[in-house]
This record gives C-alpha cells, structure tokens and sequence, in this order.
C-alpha cells in the first residue's frame, strides 16, 4: 500500500472507531472517520475518488446502515474496498454486502484488518 491510500471509516463507537484508526495508521493509510452513514454518503458525494478503502460498520444510528454506505462507496467509487464490520449481521453479507467485500465480525484482532485490507488493496 502507498502513503496515497485514503480509507473513510464508518464507525460508531468511539473505541472501535480508535482502534481502527490506530491500525489505519500502522500501515500509512490515512483516515477520515464518521460516526454515520448519512455523513458516509455525504463524504462519498463530496469525493469518491479520494477514498481507496471504506471500513463500515453496518448497524449504525440513522437511517442509513452499513450495507447502504457500501452500495453508495459502489456507486460512487466502483474500484473502492469495501470491508464490513459488525458484531450481528455476518448472515446478511451474502444478500447485501458488495462484490469485492469483506466482511469482519466483532471482535476482531488488528491482525485480521490488516489482512482484510491487504487481500483487497493493491
């Protein structure tokens, strides 16, 4: 991965949203983090092209979930990556998540996104 990679994190606990960071760090992947997916969506709208990577939470706040932001990141930004996280939506992956997808179920190591990132970003 380059020092150009951007990744837009959608998480809405502060902790895990942290967390996240701090990995997007270790590997020089920049982060621009929201707590919603309606403020996902209005990212992707401003610039798409900016983000190389979406990590999105899936049961958020709001009226826009997950696998919402990630159709939008699919609309917005075909080539993006897309990686889910959630704690209880792992069955709902095949019937919504995108192609090029990866889905991590909570709790997850720091080790299993910087595999998850690895396998999709080139």
């Amino acid at each position: 991965m380059t020092s150009a990679t951007v990744a837009l994190l959608v998480e809405d606990e502060a902790l895990i949203r942290m967390m996240v960071e701090d990995v997007l760090l270790g590997e020089k992947i920049e982060s621009v983090s929201v707590g919603r997916g309606d403020a996902a969506i209005q990212k992707l709208q401003e610039n798409a092209a900016r983000f190389h990577v979406i990590i999105t939470d899936i049961r958020m706040p709001g009226t826009i979930d997950g696998w919402g932001v990630g159709r939008a990141a699919r609309e917005h930004s075909p080539d993006a990556v897309v990686i889910y996280i959630t704690g209880d939506s792992a069955s709902e992956w095949a019937a919504n998540g995108v192609p090029n997808s990866i889905l991590l179920e909570k709790p997850f190591t720091d080790g299993q996104l910087v595999k998850a990132i690895r396998s999709l970003v080139r």
